[in-house]
């Protein structure tokens, strides 16, 4: 890693912990950087902030004092989940305090370039293809960034022989102001956290930070199905790649069941290791990225067939009585669950829905519910989903949690129907996150399948 001196001997804010508030705070004292971590959970119920408070690193724990800030900090390095509207937040820019993501530290580290890949779904599964394919063509990749492992962290162990290979969120992108990445990916802008960017413009603006550093050396891969890309293409210093489903284009596009780089035949979309036209679109844009850095037909087309998916992303678990099941827990919007939809036969679907009520109805659903055998409802937003099911005229389970949910849904399932878990929703009114929602559901599987 590099040893930068910018934030040396300076005083430094870390806001919220978690796996990348730790992160930040670590690297933060071994560049020399005069550490405080404030975290709202209390100190005796915090394990990390115990352990950094071991380690010498200062930390105020229980609350979020705004009279911390008049300590003269330098720098603040927040949680990206936590808003700007926040107190703190507002505080530290109001005395002119720049506000970082912990992935502009990680920048300034790297020695590896970046790929990195954002945008409103698909981004687990396309930062994930990338990696795989990467390495299976002998260029060594590195996941990171909000796929789980904290850039931040990633980035000191990688060499300029590595590639970081970087799931960003908006949220993540919105505190970077040097970040550039070699390669951007944006697989798709839906109307997606408006609760958080108030605005779809201002969350596409957040999005389109990712390549504002960029220069024509770099390379910008964007979704032509889409003409809000399309209008982004003429917004950007970099290479614009474009990839596409609908349409031939000077990048990777899909004719005839068959996927493209420039013209020159890679492999056949039917040869994917898993389902939907959605993961046509993620193979494309990594059919890019992969031919950019000089990988291998033969090794894109073996990674991308033997692609399994990935967890929580329509992550096939297997068969109980011929009824599949499939975990898309991570779906927490509508145009994620209507991308998992098209991946089936309705008729054969049992759907499980619902979750954290956002205040919004479900109508953009209804078409793509139309024909579901089932529907299995669920969460505070129950009788929006239940509103929508009405409307496509589908038939529902009421469940009180996901456990009873699967089980609900089994019982109504028969021999060559699937067991979809894709809420189209937030797991926050019943579970921490998308990831214990889907070991919910993963474990009742497996429970299911023992008895």
């Amino acid at each position: 890693m590099k040893m930068i001196d910018v934030v040396k001997n300076k005083k430094v804010l870390v806001l919220g912990l978690a796996k990348s508030g730790e992160s930040a705070a670590r690297l933060l004292d071994k560049l020399g950087a005069i550490v405080t971590v404030n975290d709202g959970k209390p100190f005796e119920e915090n394990p990390t902030a115990q352990s950094l408070l071991e380690d010498g690193i200062r930390v105020i724990c229980g609350s979020h004092p705004l009279e911390l800030l008049d300590e003269d900090f330098a720098l603040m390095v927040k949680n990206p989940g936590i808003r700007y509207d926040n107190p703190m937040v507002e505080k530290a820019l109001g005395k002119g305090i720049p506000v970082w993501t912990e992935v502009e530290l990680a920048y300034l580290i790297a020695e590896a370039p970046i790929v990195g890949i954002t945008g409103s779904n698909g981004k687990t599964t396309t930062t994930t293809m990338i990696a795989e394919v990467l390495n299976a063509g002998k260029k060594p990749a590195k996941l990171c960034g909000n796929i789980g492992y904290p850039a931040s962290s990633v980035a000191q162990t990688a060499t300029a022989d590595d590639t970081l290979v970087m799931e960003l969120s908006s949220f993540q992108l919105m505190g970077t102001e040097v970040f550039r990445p070699h390669i951007a990916v944006v697989t798709n802008l839906m109307a997606s956290h408006l609760d958080y960017h108030g605005t779809f413009e201002a969350y596409v603006a957040a999005k389109w930070m990712i390549q504002r550093q960029m220069t024509a050396e770099d390379f910008v891969v964007l979704n032509f199905n889409q003409e809000e890309a399309k209008e982004l293409a003429g917004q950007t210093q970099a290479q614009v790649i474009p990839f596409s489903t609908i349409e031939v284009v000077e990048g990777a596009y899909l004719a005839e069941g068959k996927l493209y780089f420039k013209d020159e035949y890679i492999m056949d979309a039917a040869e994917i290791g898993v389902p939907g036209s959605h993961n046509v679109e993620n193979a494309l844009a990594t059919i890019a990225v992969a031919k950019l850095l000089g990988v291998a037909n033969q090794a894109i087309r073996e990674r991308l067939s033997a692609f399994g998916g990935v967890k929580h992303r329509l992550q096939f678990v297997g068969e109980i009585d011929k009824v599949a099941f499939y975990n898309d827990s991570k779906s927490t919007n509508i145009s994620a669950t209507q991308k998992a939809l098209s991946s089936f036969d309705n008729s054969k679907v049992i759907l499980i829905a619902g979750g954290l009520d956002r205040g919004t109805e479900f109508d953009e659903l209804v078409p793509d519910l139309v024909g579901l055998k089932k529907m299995v409802i669920l969460g505070q937003s129950a009788p929006r989903i239940q509103r929508a099911a009405d409307k496509a005229g589908v038939e529902t389970i009421a469940a009180e949690d996901i456990a009873e949910a699967t089980c609900k849904a089994f019982e109504a399932a028969a021999a060559g129907d699937i067991v979809l878990l894709s809420p189209a929703n937030a797991s926050w009114d019943m579970y921490a996150n998308f990831e214990v929602r889907g070991d919910v559901f993963l474990q009742t599987y497996e429970e299911l399948k023992q008895s």
